[in-house]
């Protein structure tokens, strides 16, 4: 199961960037590219433990729905969406946050999980894995900006 590890320095405090990742508008604002939406579930605002969304998206020139809930939530340090269903066989994606020299560190550690056995595998290795981190890395470079500007 490949996991990625993503660490983003923020000039801002923990509230602001907790606040900011558990944010549908915001999600749905730093992902425009991708036309992603919230159809389901919890559709704006901040999502809360045991609450989850559904989102419809455009990846690969695919439309595709992907429902996750909060499985893990400890205001403002940590919180873990899970998947319920999607294109995925599984996804866990922790959220921390911690405080480093008057600055934030949010780490997203993502992991997640191929349908299809091998020919999963070997999509992950050729494109899966660094495509969702760029996806990642796009929506927390959208993040620190947006913390950074109201801090």
């Amino acid at each position: 199961m490949p996991t990625l590890e993503i660490n983003t320095m923020i000039k801002a405090d923990l509230k602001t960037c907790f606040d900011l990742a558990r944010n549908i508008d915001f999600h749905k604002a730093s992902m425009a590219h991708s036309s992603e939406k919230a159809i389901a579930g919890k559709t704006s605002g901040l999502i809360e433990l045991g609450e989850s969304v559904t989102w419809e998206a455009t990846h690969f020139g695919v439309q595709q729905k992907l429902t996750s809930k909060i499985t893990e939530f400890e205001s403002p340090n940590y919180f873990v969406d899970e998947m319920v269903s999607s294109a995925f066989k599984s996804f866990k994606h922790q959220h921390i946050f911690q405080i480093e020299k008057n600055k934030t560190l949010m780490i997203d550690r993502f992991s997640f999980e191929s349908p299809f056995g091998v020919l999963g595998r070997l999509a992950n290795f050729l494109f899966l894995k660094q495509y969702m981190k760029n996806l990642l890395m796009t929506r927390n470079e959208y993040l620190r900006i947006k913390a950074e500007e109201i801090f």
